[in-house]
């Protein structure tokens, strides 16, 4: 049975020290609102069950995160693996152990360069080098197993320029 993986890029950013507690800017928050609402409204047209949202611990991907589970009506999980120079095999092993306790989809808000080298990994195996990513923007994975190699990537959606 195919399983749905939504990876998306936290808002954008402002600057700062340290890392972890940089903030969504004003543009953050509103291209994030909107990819909510997009994903809220992808999930009623087509049907799809309502994923878990697990962010990384940082600020900016907790406050993405707040946005979309607010938005789909759940609650946030904290994944400390997946801060943005985290290695994507302890990911891979804990999608695999996840999907197996606990099937269902899963929405991970992360950082570059993770976002783009998981889900290349993902999709292309283990030899990927990474897709880009713009900030908000949200990938649709489909699998049997979130195996390096094993996805198909359904789509990648990004907020629209204003």
């Amino acid at each position: 049975m195919s399983e749905t993986l939504w990876i998306m890029r936290h808002g954008q950013a402002a600057p700062g020290r340290p890392d972890a507690e940089r903030s969504l800017t004003e543009e953050g928050r509103r291209e994030s609102a909107a990819m909510s609402d997009w994903l809220s409204r992808r999930l009623a047209d087509e049907e799809l069950p309502t994923p878990r949202v697990l962010a990384s611990p940082y600020r900016r991907a907790q406050q993405t995160a707040t946005l979309v589970a607010e938005r789909l009506g759940v609650a946030i999980e904290t994944l400390p693996i997946i801060t943005p120079d985290d290695p994507v095999g302890p990911i891979l092993d804990w999608l695999i152990d996840t999907q197996e306790a606990s099937p269902g989809p899963l929405l991970l808000v992360s950082h570059m360069p993770l976002v783009g080298v998981l889900t290349a990994q993902l999709t292309d195996g283990p030899r990927a080098l990474g897709l880009g990513f713009p900030t908000a923007a949200i990938a649709r994975l489909e699998s049997d197993v979130f195996a390096a190699g094993c996805a198909r990537l359904i789509g990648l959606e990004a907020p629209r320029p204003r």
